[in-house]
């Protein structure tokens, strides 16, 4: 099991990276279109990623494009989610 810090830097990662896609996870998860435990494997799965001090690079970056890395394991999940 990842440790509590590592949970919370990729639970941050996840929130950012919805937002960065104008996507509120809170707002997705009370009208029903993704569960808590969707979210709660998502954040499991983005603990995997090799790429973390990228995608905080990339989210930090204003100029960045708009969407997921391809190398991103919620990619599906958050397209899903797109408005």
């Amino acid at each position: 099991m990842p440790s509590h810090e590592t949970l919370r830097l990729h639970a941050g990662l996840v929130d950012d990276m919805a937002r960065m896609l104008d996507i509120d996870l809170e707002e997705a998860a009370i009208d029903g279109s993704v569960s808590v435990d969707q979210i709660s494997d998502a954040v499991l799965r983005c603990t995997d990623c090799p790429n973390p001090d990228h995608c905080k690079s990339l989210l930090n970056d204003p100029g960045s494009a708009r969407r997921t890395p391809e190398y991103c394991r919620n990619q599906e999940l958050l397209h899903n989610l797109l408005p």
